[in-house]
């Protein structure tokens, strides 16, 4: 058996691995710690971003909510306005002829539209404004390139369906 060659080859062989294995075991080991570890920071990474996000979602919808509640005072301002002025103007149209009272009522109607119009618009232009605050704060590049990569994807799906 000891002139055997495949009895050399064989001791050869597991002596190769007793002496060499450990410094290849712990090689790979070390490989996939780090590897393992490079993971654990990119988790912890994406966990800190989606924070970040939620947050900044918080602030956008809180800044929505109020520039909300500046409309609907901006609203009731102008309505009370308005109704002081209607009441102004039907004091005054008592005093006066039926000629002028017409007048009055007229002009009293014409300031109540275009109190409302202005209110409207004013409340149109802040929706507007936190929109595309919302919108530039929420989506960035990388967000709407996964929007399109997502759309592109579910497009062949889309055009069965149709």
């Amino acid at each position: 058996m000891m002139s055997d060659p495949k009895f050399w080859v064989a001791v050869s062989f597991v002596l190769f691995f007793v002496f060499l294995g450990k410094k290849i075991f712990t090689a790979l080991g070390g490989a996939l710690d780090g590897r393992a570890d490079a993971i654990r920071r990119q988790l912890d990474e994406a966990s800190h971003l989606r924070a970040e996000a939620e947050k900044m979602l918080a602030a956008a919808e809180a800044e929505r909510a109020a520039a909300a509640a500046e409309a609907e005072q901006l609203l009731a301002s102008a309505r009370a306005e308005a109704e002081r002025v209607a009441i102004a103007a039907a004091a005054e149209a008592e005093a006066a002829a039926k000629r002028r009272e017409r007048m009055a009522l007229d002009r009293i109607a014409s300031a109540e539209a275009s109190a409302v119009a202005e209110v409207r618009n004013a409340a149109a232009d802040i929706a507007g404004a936190a929109a595309r605050a919302v919108i530039s704060e929420t989506f960035d590049a990388a967000a709407d390139a996964a929007l399109v990569d997502r759309s592109v994807t579910d497009l062949p799906k889309a055009l069965r369906a149709a």
